[in-house]
């Protein structure tokens, strides 16, 4: 039986496992079915890390953390949970795609999220050619190349930005006429003479051929279109909470979730379960940044490792 099993690979899981090892916990499994680092791998630049004074590249930043976050025992398993219940004896069973079933004392789940679609007509058909949730892993097929980005916080003007840098135009279309996103990134936008804002709008559809996308309308509140004619658009309107493994077979959570599924933690990262920690952005007030991830997944383990002695 484990002591922890660790749903989630971002820095999240990643400092917890490295926390939970190092303070004496012996069997301690990450289950990450991808590689680990998370959603920050797709970021383009990172600048507020403590301790890293250069800019660098989200993959970058994550590089090193897994072979560190291992010294000391941490085990990873590029396996996906599916669900995770609670027996009788305290414990907890956790289900793995396949079929396979683990036993574990505790387990902590830092799933994160992933971004949300924004619902316009035509974005599931051109999803992938021509729509685009990542202006790391595409932004390359439109160098001297014109683009939309549709969003208002810092995760999409921050890519508007990398993307200024290799596209010849970027169309920013946000629904408000203010940003929610940092000041200074705000001034970075206003700056750029590359970025053209297109402000009160929205996007009505996107529309292409079997080639791929060829266009955007926006609309306006006042109800006025505008084609847009680009190749490619990146959407940037929010985030989904995976919270799927803390589903139980009859549709309700394992733990307590707000509204919007973000499990309730206090701070120490107990759920309202005894046993089951969350961390990072799948949290409720998490504030999406990568220290804050890593924060909450050592002040988990370090809570998970009194649970455990006790």
């Amino acid at each position: 039986m484990l002591d922890l099993a660790i749903i989630g690979g971002g820095p999240a899981g990643l400092s917890a496992g490295l926390y939970a090892t190092r303070g004496g916990l012996k069997d301690v499994v990450m289950y990450e079915k991808g590689l680990p680092g998370g959603q920050i791998t797709q970021s383009s630049e990172i600048e507020n890390y403590p301790g890293i004074k250069e800019v660098v590249t989200g993959m970058e930043l994550m590089e090193p953390w897994p072979e560190q976050c291992m010294r000391f025992g941490l085990k990873h398993e590029m396996k996906e949970v599916t669900r995770v219940t609670k027996n009788s004896d305290e414990t907890f069973s956790i289900y793995i795609a396949g079929g396979e079933e683990m036993s574990a004392k505790s387990v902590l789940v830092c799933t994160g999220s992933t971004p949300r679609r924004a619902g316009f007509e035509g974005e599931d058909e051109f999803f992938g050619k021509g729509v685009s949730t990542c202006a790391t892993c595409d932004g390359f097929f439109y160098k001297n190349k014109e683009v939309a980005v549709l969003g208002g916080g810092d995760t999409a003007l921050e890519e508007a930005l990398y993307l200024s840098n290799i596209c010849s135009k970027v169309y920013l279309i946000h629904r408000r006429d203010a940003f929610r996103a940092s000041p200074t990134t705000v001034e970075k936008i206003r700056q750029a003479e590359n970025i053209e804002l297109v402000l009160n709008s929205s996007i009505k559809k996107v529309y292409g051929d079997n080639m791929g996308l060829q266009g955007v309308i926006s609309i306006d509140k006042q109800g006025h279109e505008r084609d847009i004619k680009v190749p490619g658009i990146f959407v940037f309107v929010g985030m989904n909470v995976n919270n799927s493994v803390i589903k139980q077979n009859d549709g309700t959570f394992l733990c307590d979730t707000n509204d919007s599924g973000e499990i309730i933690v206090d701070l120490n990262m107990k759920t309202s379960v005894a046993g089951l920690y969350a961390a990072g952005d799948i949290r409720i007030q998490a504030p999406k940044q990568v220290v804050c991830a890593a924060g909450d997944g050592a002040t988990a383990a370090i809570n998970i490792i009194s649970y455990i002695n006790e």
